[in-house]
């Protein structure tokens, strides 16, 4: 079943959205577009998460969200959005304020897929997509530029960077793995990893470079 039963649980999360896409400030790509591909596997996520595999969401969610910003790079800076999506989007909107009138509460993911005759998965892509963008700067009547102040989420960026790091080492085959975990996990020199690993100190010291900048890459997008 999914975890998602309302947008306010796709609100509170939005946070981790945040803290994936200011890694990928500076990369090429205005920010709102960063921020609207992480809202798109910030729903997808939750849409698909199941809270009794023991798993916190947000360990689970920062994969997904980095991946459509990383997919946004691959697809050269934009959000493809087909029109089948487009229009189960307006479906859905007429079908929220249906149900909400009639109900007096927002419809769970679920029923919105059972009264547009859609799946979960697509109901969520749809709703992703159309989520509004949070300005950071406002116009005040006046004129007068102002701060919105952003409340700040409970995942800290150290969390996002602690899980993207994980799934890197996990795509590492195993020796590569250990050579990692020996260097900086159990503060080893070279000498006695090379020991470790039946390697030479020299073999050690040009395999970390090479891991070092593999891992910096996929961390930093």
């Amino acid at each position: 079943m999914n975890a998602l039963k309302n947008d306010s649980f796709v609100e509170e999360n939005l946070g981790l959205v945040h803290l994936c896409a200011n890694r990928f400030r500076g990369k090429g790509i205005e920010y709102d577009d960063l921020y609207g591909a992480g809202c798109v596997g910030l729903v997808k996520a939750a849409s698909a998460f199941d809270r009794n595999r023991g798993v916190k969401f947000s360990t689970y969610a920062v994969p997904v969200i980095l991946g459509e910003i990383r997919r946004l790079f691959r697809d050269g800076g934009t959000i493809k959005v087909s029109r089948s999506i487009r229009e189960l989007g307006l479906k859905i909107n007429r079908a929220k304020e249906n149900f909400t009138f009639m109900q007096g509460r927002e419809p769970t993911i679920s029923e919105l897929a059972d009264l547009t005759c859609s799946t979960a998965e697509d109901v969520a892509e749809a709703l992703a997509v159309n989520l509004p963008l949070i300005s950071l700067t406002s116009s005040s009547d006046e004129g007068d530029d102002g701060q919105i102040d952003i409340a700040s989420p409970s995942p800290d960026a150290e969390l996002v960077d602690l899980i993207s790091l994980r799934q890197s080492l996990s795509a590492l085959d195993e020796k590569d793995r250990k050579l990692i975990y020996f260097r900086y996990f159990k503060d080893m020199t070279q000498t006695v990893t090379a020991q470790k690993l039946g390697m030479t100190q020299v073999q050690v010291s040009r395999r970390e470079k090479k891991l070092l900048m593999l891992l910096r890459g996929d961390l930093l997008g």
